[in-house]
């Protein structure tokens, strides 16, 4: 299976104008029940995760379908591996997050919209979604600890938000401070 091409905020030393403007927008719900195009789109997303071996988790806007489904793993989350069968990975579609408990907690998170860098992002460490799944069907789940991190992180980009967006602490590679300063330089 060949990965799909990931949409990038930028990429190398510019800008991807294309790309950041549909990563920047609010992705659109999803017709339940599952339509053709909704079956299509979620089999599209499904496929280029579990191609994936260097990430938790994917949101459809990262792949250019502007639709709110995300899918991430939901055990493993510490190995460099593809997902080895479909009970290893969560969809949601039409995600909304109903609860969020406990402890706020800051940590680094990096993105594969946004390469090169990680940001400290401050999330809720406990939190509950109602969303339909990858059948159509409504669920209410709880996610805790470094995955309900992972789960918040997808659903930014639904809304069209990324870690850069979080104002935290932005670490760059040494060698590429000169674009990014550039790129991030208030106006």
């Amino acid at each position: 299976m060949t990965q799909m091409k990931t949409w990038k905020l930028w990429e190398a030393d510019h800008v991807n104008e294309e790309e950041s403007k549909l990563l920047r927008r609010k992705a659109d719900d999803v017709p339940i029940p599952l339509d053709e195009a909704g079956k299509k789109d979620l089999r599209i997303l499904i496929d280029a995760f579990k191609a994936r071996d260097d990430a938790l988790g994917l949101a459809a806007p990262q792949i250019g379908i502007s639709k709110r489904m995300v899918i991430f793993k939901n055990k493993h989350l510490d190995e460099h591996a593809p997902v080895r069968s479909d009970k290893d990975f969560d969809v949601l579609i039409n995600p909304r997050i109903t609860q969020m408990r406990g402890d706020r907690e800051t940590m680094k998170e990096g993105c594969l919209s946004c390469p090169d860098v990680s940001v400290e992002v401050t999330r809720h460490a406990e939190i509950k979604v109602r969303a339909f799944d990858h059948r159509g069907e409504k669920i209410n789940k709880r996610y805790t600890g470094f995955l309900a991190r992972v789960v918040q992180h997808e659903l930014d980009h639904l809304e069209g938000k990324l870690i850069i967006d979080h104002g935290g602490s932005l670490y760059v590679p040494k060698e590429k401070e000169k674009f990014f300063k550039k790129l991030f330089r208030e106006p």
